[in-house]
């Protein structure tokens, strides 16, 4: 009845209207994109339907299926391992499993092209050691469609690792100790109890890594393997139709669109409950001799080629080898820095604002608004620049023409050709992050602080700002933590919508790796890396204080 009370006794029209206006533009890339669809002329995408459709079909298929393979192989066994067993090392293996999330895929695409391309070190050493010659020897063919499988593979992991760990601790003792009972054997256990029980976190984190997958742009383009993502630049670019583009990216989103409904079926379809009951995590397996060294080398693996040694690479280029960085690298890592501090403070900022207008007004309509607010997670961020651009440049042209008219003035373009185009891409294509923190903070703040704020006579701005966003600090912290280097990586919106001579880190290390100039393109890949590295520790240390039991 309290909770009722600080929903229902202002009304907060304001906020609410101020929550579905924020609602409808960040949804606006989005209708741009389908309303695109049905009224562009056809002949470019019959050519495209012709040509190189299939194409782009089969690729992203085949990539989805073999990231899926490989993210669900890796990320299991290992939240398994780490979460129900001992063995050396686990205590650090759990937490190091999460690294790679701060290597961008495309960086880490350049660094292993670097070492194992034709001219790098291995085949090299392989030729000076054999006396082999190019073409008599077999070696894997890092440029390719199953390279750029191992890629994302490698980075992308860690969202079911993340999932599918939470989901084993969080299973009652009592349940896995009473099918011990019953004779089963460990193996019998994980596969006929544990697996089927974390089965919704399971494909929650492999929804996640396949939508990452789908909005893969640098991966992809470096490799020369034809997806959705580089088709839709292509034609953006190439054929500069906007329609065939937008049809494109429809396709596309019928894939994303299933992947979501995948996540919610088996939500919908499987719900278990085991509150109040003693964590599995409390009494662990052990592990001695060769099975526990083994369960160490599976789960330092992933670490060692994911994160130890693509780092180590870029590191050793960017002090040995790469130029000295000079002041064009401090511009580009100025310009990265206060783009991603500008886009993380209006993200965090639109996203308060929403997750109150949800407390204040627990109504469908609002809670449908802030749902549509963080679909743009969902979207590659070709999908999102494209849907951006649309209508900023319309909107560019019309202020032209009226200041033209009434003045006889000219003026240049001021929202398409700039920043805001960039920032508002950033805000659609990021919002969702943020969003779930602050929700997750908000949360955890009972309702009654919100009534003893009132009973003081404080409005609703006040009890946001002085009861709230206090006790909201760390929730604040993280979601302008994440959003700032989620913001420093993004490749493709920032590609399309860039100003004119206007460049960021994740840019320039895409340019240098274009033309082959790997090793300069190591500082500011490494400089990208070095910062997201820190809301993955932040995440890390958050987790083992909340779900590891035994501590």
């Amino acid at each position: 009845m309290a909770h009722s009370s600080v929903a229902s006794k202002p009304k907060f029209n304001g906020l609410k209207m101020a929550a579905m206006l924020i609602a409808a533009i960040l949804a606006l890339p989005i209708l741009v994109v389908l309303v695109n669809v049905l009224i562009g002329d056809g002949d470019v995408w019959r050519h495209l339907y012709d040509t190189v459709l299939a194409e782009y079909i089969s690729n992203s298929l085949l990539l989805m299926l073999g990231v899926g393979v490989g993210v669900l192989v890796i990320g299991v066994p290992c939240a398994w391992l780490t979460s129900m067993c001992d063995f050396p090392g686990r205590s650090l293996l759990s937490w190091a499993l999460l690294l790679p999330m701060a290597v961008p895929a495309y960086i880490i695409a350049y660094t292993y092209t670097g070492v194992l391309d034709f001219a790098g070190p291995v085949q090299t050493f392989i030729r000076d050691v054999t006396g082999w010659r190019y073409g008599e020897y077999w070696f894997f063919e890092i440029r390719s469609l199953g390279g750029a499988t191992v890629m994302l593979t490698l980075v992308l992991y860690p969202y079911v690792y993340l999932m599918s760990r939470a989901a084993f601790l969080e299973q009652s003792e009592n349940t896995l100790e009473v099918s011990r009972t019953l004779g089963y054997s460990g193996r019998a256990v994980f596969f006929k109890l544990a697996l089927p029980l974390a089965r919704p976190a399971i494909v929650t984190g492999l929804t996640l890594a396949l939508m990452e997958t789908l909005a893969d742009y640098g991966t992809v383009q470096y490799f020369s393997v034809n997806t959705f993502t580089t088709g839709i630049l292509r034609t953006f670019y190439g054929f500069g139709d906007v329609a065939a583009a937008s049809q494109l990216a429809g396709v596309l989103l019928m894939f994303v669109a299933m992947l979501i409904l995948l996540e919610r079926y088996s939500r919908h379809r499987i719900r278990y409950h085991a509150s109040g009951l003693k964590k599995a995590s409390n009494r662990r397996m052990a592990l001695k001799g060769g099975r526990g060294i083994l369960a160490s080398a599976f789960c330092l693996v992933p670490i060692l080629v994911g994160f130890i040694i693509p780092v180590s690479v870029l590191a050793y280029w960017a002090i040995f080898k790469a130029d000295r960085p000079g002041t064009n690298f401090i511009q580009l890592a100025w310009n990265s820095f206060y783009l991603a501090a500008i886009a993380s403070m209006i993200v965090v900022s639109l996203a308060l604002v929403l997750s109150y207008a949800i407390r204040l007004n627990n109504s469908r309509s609002v809670g449908v608004s802030v749902g549509i607010a963080g679909l743009g997670y969902a979207l590659p961020g070709t999908i999102i620049a494209i849907g951006t651009i649309v209508p900023l440049a319309w909107l560019d042209h019309r202020i032209i023409e009226l200041v033209k008219y009434y003045s006889g003035d000219k003026v240049g373009l001021i929202f398409s050709g700039t920043l805001v185009a960039l920032l508002f891409a950033y805000t659609v294509r990021f919002m969702a992050v943020s969003l779930g923190a602050v929700q997750n903070g908000l949360g955890k703040i009972k309702p009654s602080m919100d009534m003893a704020g009132r009973s003081l006579g404080m409005s609703s701005f006040k009890v946001l700002t002085r009861i709230h966003i206090p006790l909201l600090k760390g929730s604040v912290l993280t979601a302008i933590l994440i959003v700032f280097v989620d913001v420093l990586k993004e490749l493709p919106a920032t590609l399309v919508l860039r100003p004119f001579n206007f460049n960021t880190l994740a840019v320039r290390a895409f340019e240098l790796a274009s033309d082959e100039r790997l090793v300069d393109a190591a500082p500011a890949s490494l400089m990208i890396v070095l910062v997201g590295l820190v809301p993955v520790i932040l995440l890390s240390r958050s987790i083992s204080s909340r779900t590891d039991y035994s501590k």
